[in-house]
């Protein structure tokens, strides 16, 4: 766990990607590594999911983690297919807990203290902010962090480049979770220079 979140943590932007053709796996791969970002959550979005992290993971140029994951089944697929973390929108301690028998990180979702106090008794301290845009923003992430010091965020949600500096500028987020340098139509087509310029404009802003 503590290197992965060492990685999450030195990457400071995790982007978000929703990939419907696995074959794209590998270009933006590359896309994101000529960007700055050598890191990618492939979300459980699409029933391109598990071979696109397979895609990745073997190209090896990108720590690349499952997003969107709610079941233990999805666990066992995204660790078989080679992610190194594993995300969910919220709090699942069946998530959790198979995670943790295939010793990967789990960084489930919360958004109130009663969700932070529950991941904290699964052991858990470092976690997603979502919905962070709709849930107060970067101002609600600073107020939970005064109760909970030991807790690490990963806000994601309604981030992007204008307003990630204000995220990043919280002492408690590790990083943030966004999609806006990996266009879903842009990947779509194919246009892997505009994934690499937008994500290189993303390493900018948050540095």
């Amino acid at each position: 766990m503590s290197s992965i979140v060492d990685v999450v943590g030195g990457n400071r932007i995790v982007p978000v990607v929703v990939l419907d053709d696995p074959a794209a796996a590998e270009p933006l791969a590359d896309a994101l590594v000529a960007g700055g970002l050598p890191i990618a959550e492939v979300t459980f979005r699409t029933d391109a999911a598990a071979a696109a992290i397979a895609r990745m993971a073997r190209h090896g140029g990108v720590t690349v983690g499952a997003g969107t994951v709610t079941t233990p089944a999805q666990v066992d697929a995204a660790v078989a297919a080679g992610a190194k973390f594993v995300v969910s929108p919220g709090l699942s301690a069946a998530v959790v807990t198979r995670c943790r028998f295939h010793n990967v990180a789990a960084l489930p979702g919360a958004t109130t203290a009663t969700e932070i106090m529950a991941a904290l008794e699964l052991g858990v301290d470092v976690l997603k902010f979502f919905p962070a845009g709709t849930s107060g923003g970067a101002r609600a992430v600073a107020a939970l962090a005064a109760p909970f010091a030991q807790v690490r965020f990963v806000p994601t949600g309604g981030i992007d480049a204008s307003n990630v500096r204000d995220y990043l500028a919280v002492p408690s987020v590790l990083a943030v979770g966004g999609s806006w340098m990996v266009p879903r139509a842009s990947i779509a087509a194919g246009d892997f220079a505009t994934v690499t310029a937008l994500t290189a404009e993303a390493v900018a802003a948050a540095a």
